[in-house]
């Protein structure tokens, strides 16, 4: 940054995830200036990729999408980046409550004569509650009050009879929402689901938001668009201030100031709140970071010489309540060589692990592997993780959620801009927020936001905004 200490902009954009550069890409369009700030030395924020050799990737990050992943799909098409379908042939493998299942589908028949018929009556009330939740208002659906009083857990007790139904809906939803049944608000879980496109929906493979992966990655989507962006792009710019002022923003970081007339934040509801701001975010905003935290999250690949459970009939997916990690899949490149196992400890699993060694989190995941798919599995030939807790720019993954009350009290300020503030970020976006297609979204309403400003136009949001006290 010493070669350009000072810049000047229309726009400053904070973070070069995919709502980062998306907004950057659309302002650019525009014909808007703009300076990109990413406070790491790479793109794609909660995208991250590994080089396996011979060109090809798998991801760290974020990679599934589905049929109704509609703008990262779009987003994909126009970089040239392909997508593939994710394998998912043959048996899958469930641990619930100790015991081991073999299965095909979205849940093992053998579970139980009532256990089974219970946990197909829970799904279907939670996907009939979360339709009634509007994904950009969710604090005006319905007995909203009574559903962000309670967590999922509680609904549970009160909804599902059996040990069994409620150990697979409980790692099913920590799986999906990398948090503990008792941390989310049940108002969240609905709005998540609906955004996505229904609760099942998020548990399925082939017919569910896993059905696809990118061909490289989606961190390549990230590289794509931001090798576009060569003039806007600063990495290394570690944001630690915003100051308002009445025709402008200032931001500044270790080493440089930039100044524009807005500011995009794109970055986790809790970073933001981070940040030094000048004058300070009234508690109205303030309050809402602290009551969304990031989901716990920590993805290791086992790698191999060639994915040998396709040859045994399974899928390699492998699903436990109590083990190591709650969800394992196969996520080998789209050739099948080399075989790549991507296992999620999430939730309390990755609390828990977390305060163990590397050593120690191999060799509980490979266990868990061995103890699915057979003693082949504890034999790689290479071990990454990527533990998202102690990412210090992330802090989490794979997006912040809403603890019990927040919405309906805080939930107007997600969105709403704050003066020459507005936000961006998977946690804003409405289309399937909390994933790919949630980040895309932000940043596209973001950049709305500022040319309907240059117009004249009311800001997105202004209501809420008005609530903060912060109106320029």
């Amino acid at each position: 940054m010493s070669d350009e200490p000072r810049m000047e902009a229309d726009a400053i954009v904070i973070g070069a995830g995919l709502a980062g550069l998306t907004a950057t890409r659309e302002l650019k369009q525009a014909g808007w200036t703009v300076r990109l700030l990413e406070a790491r030395e790479r793109v794609g924020g909660r995208l991250k990729g590994y080089a396996l050799g011979d060109g090809k990737a798998v991801d760290l990050g974020g990679e599934y999408f589905g049929d109704k992943s509609t703008l990262i799909a779009e987003t994909a098409r126009s970089v040239g980046v392909e997508r593939f379908s994710t394998y998912d042939d043959g048996e899958r493998v469930a641990f619930v409550n100790g015991k081991r299942f073999t299965y095909g589908g979205l849940i093992p028949l053998r579970l139980g004569p009532v256990a089974l018929p219970d946990f197909g009556r829970a799904v279907l009330k939670i996907e009939r509650l979360a339709r009634r939740v509007p994904p950009d208002r969710p604090w005006t659906a319905p007995d909203a009050e009574k559903l962000d009083s309670q967590t999922f857990w509680s609904w549970c007790r009160r909804n599902v009879a059996t040990a069994p139904a409620r150990a697979f809906l409980t790692m099913a939803v920590e799986a999906a929402y990398c948090a503990g049944p008792a941390d989310l608000s049940m108002l969240h879980v609905l709005t998540y689901a609906n955004a996505s496109g229904g609760f099942r929906y998020l548990l399925e493979v082939t017919k569910g938001i896993q059905r696809y992966r990118f061909d490289g990655g989606a961190h390549s989507v990230a590289d794509k668009l931001a090798a576009r962006l060569p003039d806007e792009l600063r990495t290394g710019a570690v944001v630690r201030g915003i100051e308002q002022r009445s025709d402008s923003v200032v931001v500044s970081g270790p080493g440089f100031t930039a100044r524009a007339r807005f500011v995009v934040v794109a970055v986790p509801v809790t970073l933001a709140g981070r940040i030094a701001y000048t004058p300070a975010l009234a508690g109205f905003r303030d309050q809402l970071t602290q009551r969304m935290p990031a989901g716990s999250a920590i993805k290791c690949l086992a790698i191999y010489d060639e994915p040998f459970w396709r040859a045994d009939g399974r899928s390699g997916q492998v699903t436990s309540t109590d083990g190591p990690f709650r969800v394992a899949f196969d996520t080998s490149p789209a050739d099948g060589s080399p075989g790549v196992l991507s296992a999620f400890v999430t939730g309390r699993a990755a609390r828990t692990l977390t305060l163990l060694s590397p050593a120690e989190r191999r060799s509980a995941v490979l266990d868990g592997l061995a103890k699915g798919l057979g003693p082949r599995a504890a034999k790689v030939v290479d071990f990454v993780e990527q533990n998202w807790l102690d990412e210090e720019f992330t802090r989490g993954c794979y997006h912040g959620y809403a603890t019990p009350g927040t919405l309906t009290a805080h939930g107007p300020a997600l969105r709403a801009p704050i003066g020459r503030i507005h936000w961006a970020g998977t946690e804003t976006g409405v289309h399937q927020l909390g994933s790919m297609g949630g980040a895309i979204d932000s940043g596209r309403r973001a950049a709305r936001e500022l040319l309907a400003r240059e117009r004249g136009e009311r800001p997105a949001g202004r209501r809420a905004e008005e609530l903060t006290g912060h109106v320029q």
